[in-house]
């Protein structure tokens, strides 16, 4: 999972209360294990724990093993904001290419953002954090319904 800078700054404010970047993933991966998954529709997706909610935008990605990732990113010398969402999560501020020595051989989906300096490898289709809000009433009610209207209602 990506961040917006918004998305961020409210993450900030609201759970991990740090700026450093593994305080801020750590806080987010802990909202996430108790949080449920609902999808709005084929590109929005939003998990809340009936009090916040993470809204989240799917991102265009590829699928490539740990080798063609290797020549996407050969020319980078650039520090990017590199994340690894597998089994374990890797969050670091670095270069690709030393990023890339962390993770493990395997196919995985790849997305890279050049003019944002970020990228984004892992087993899980990647998701863009657009906003940490408080939750609406329809997220709070929300029983397994697998489709709300992005206002908040059932």
């Amino acid at each position: 999972m990506l961040l917006t800078n918004h998305a961020r700054e409210r993450i900030i404010k609201r759970l991990s209360k740090s700026r450093r970047l593994e305080k801020i993933y750590s806080a987010l991966l802990d909202f996430l294990k108790e949080a449920e998954k609902i999808e709005v529709n084929d590109k929005i997706v939003i998990f809340t724990d009936k009090r916040k909610s993470l809204v989240c935008s799917r991102l265009e990605c590829k699928r490539f093993n740990k080798s063609e990732i290797i020549n996407e990113i050969k020319n980078i010398g650039e520090t990017y904001e590199c994340v690894f969402w597998g089994d374990k999560k890797i969050v670091k501020r670095t270069t690709p290419k030393k990023f890339l020595n962390e993770i493990p051989d395997g196919e995985f989906y790849f997305y890279i953002n050049k003019d944002k300096k970020v990228m984004y490898i892992g087993k899980d289709e990647p998701l863009l954090a657009i906003t940490f809000r408080p939750a609406k009433r329809g997220e709070r009610d929300y029983v397994g319904i697998t489709n709300i209207s992005p206002n908040g209602s059932s």
